[in-house]
């Protein structure tokens, strides 16, 4: 209901307005929007210009730079990924020392569950092959 009441509010707010509030607020909405497109179209005019002086160099540095990009890549790469499995394993590790002293980590109630649940399909697994043990015991005697 609060939406249909919305425009109309909007068109009642604007009709209070004065007309040179809302003629600022369109001139100032067409300089900004001007101005960013005049600075997207020199930005796009420098990176073309950029481009092209800097071309022949690549070209001529090629056999140097990219073993080198590609050494400097994979170096931080490894350092990166070995951060990563650093900062994983330390708070796994941080998680297990707070599980085993008895603190209550995010999680630790699922695992508990998880555990239960295990616990109970290995007791009805263990039930059910003794049964069928004794069913084949049973069944396997002579005379029967």
């Amino acid at each position: 209901m609060a939406e249909h009441y919305q425009p109309h509010e909007q068109t009642q707010l604007q009709s209070r307005q004065p007309r040179s509030h809302q003629v600022v607020k369109a001139a100032t909405a067409v300089t900004a929007g001007g101005s960013l497109l005049v600075l997207s179209g020199l930005t796009m005019a420098g990176t073309v210009i950029a481009l092209t002086i800097a071309t022949p160099l690549l070209v001529i540095c090629s056999p140097v730079l990219v073993p080198a990009v590609i050494t400097v890549s994979l170096l931080i790469m490894g350092f990166l990924a070995s951060g990563g499995f650093g900062v994983a394993a330390i708070s796994v590790l941080s998680w297990i020392y707070r599980y085993v002293t008895g603190g209550h980590p995010p999680g630790a109630d699922q695992l508990e569950q998880a555990r239960m649940k295990l616990a109970s399909k290995a007791r009805e697994m263990r039930d059910r092959a003794e049964q069928f043990g004794q069913q084949q015991s049973t069944g396997s005697q002579p005379g029967s």
